[in-house]
């Protein structure tokens, strides 16, 4: 119990602190804050599943960074998190040494953040069922529905 508001304090402090550019530029406090980043994500908190995952897709270094925050996003994701959800789509299309682009795999993310209310997951979805591509066959019925889920959802 004890250890988890700790953990809680630790992590709010820290996203405090990420909104001061000299506390992201000195080595120390920055190391202390993704040490605060990683075990709110270790506790499963969606939140800091979500934030610390893209910080390292996007900002990590090292060579497993990028497969770290891509996990991180995926048990965000998969408890319900909009905008991991999309990203995950994101990551999907992309093509890395790994794997190549898989638009079912994106369609099923965005599918998700598109049900949780991100407006950009269904104009995307429009669009990738609207061209078909990379084992995900043309839909112009589905790119209707989600092209008017987009506007209902502001875009």
């Amino acid at each position: 119990m004890l250890a988890r508001l700790r953990a809680r304090v630790g992590y709010g402090v820290a996203r405090k602190l990420m909104a001061w550019r000299w506390a992201v530029g000195q080595p120390r406090l920055w190391r202390w804050m993704e040490g605060q980043f990683a075990r709110m994500a270790n506790l499963g908190d969606v939140g800091a599943l979500s934030f610390y995952g893209h910080m390292l897709l996007f900002r990590g270094r090292g060579f497993g960074a990028r497969e770290e925050g891509i996990r991180l996003l995926r048990r965000a994701a998969e408890a319900g998190d909009a905008k991991a959800a999309y990203q995950m789509g994101a990551v999907s299309l992309s093509e890395d040494a790994s794997h190549g682009p898989d638009a079912s795999g994106a369609a099923h993310w965005w599918e998700m953040a598109a049900k949780a209310g991100h407006p950009l997951a269904a104009t995307r979805l429009a669009q990738l069922y609207r061209a078909g591509g990379h084992g995900l066959a043309a839909d112009s019925e589905r790119a209707e529905h989600y092209e008017a889920q987009a506007a209902r959802l502001g875009l």
